[in-house]
């Protein structure tokens, strides 16, 4: 039913992933998808700010990041589950569009907020996610 599958983690952030990484993995198992996973590094926010920094910061920061998303994935994703690390720089919700649009995946996974809340509502992320996104959405409270 899903070949490829996208989700967003933040890894310092387990309520960003726990559930959907959850999910997805079950999903995998279930139909044989590809887990495409995505995080983010913030940008500069406005050009004038990268004068600041040394030339190739932002590839080096992309490189690190990769890195620990890829050992982070040994870690959380069983053996035999098809994986593909992914890093983009800017918003999250950004980013997982311009991703999705890259790989179209058949399904994109998103926790309902970072943070818990007592309330039932969408994050902005997942809420703009939702209505952009050119395949189906599953939130996962």
């Amino acid at each position: 039913m899903f070949k490829d599958i996208l989700i967003y983690v933040e890894i310092d952030k387990p309520s960003s992933w726990e559930k959907p990484l959850a999910q997805a993995i079950e999903f995998c198992q279930q139909y044989g998808s590809t887990l495409h996973v995505l995080t983010a590094v913030p940008d500069y926010g406005m050009s004038i700010v990268q004068q600041y920094f040394p030339e190739g910061y932002e590839d080096e920061v992309t490189a690190q990041t990769l890195g620990v998303l890829k050992e982070w994935l040994g870690e959380k994703v069983p053996e035999g589950i098809p994986v593909q690390p992914n890093v983009a720089e800017g918003k999250a919700r950004d980013a997982i569009l311009k991703i999705a649009a890259k790989i179209e995946p058949d399904l994109i996974i998103l926790s309902q907020s970072r943070e818990p809340s007592r309330f039932y509502t969408l994050g902005a992320t997942s809420a703009h996610v939702v209505r952009h996104a050119e395949c189906s959405v599953m939130i996962v409270r």
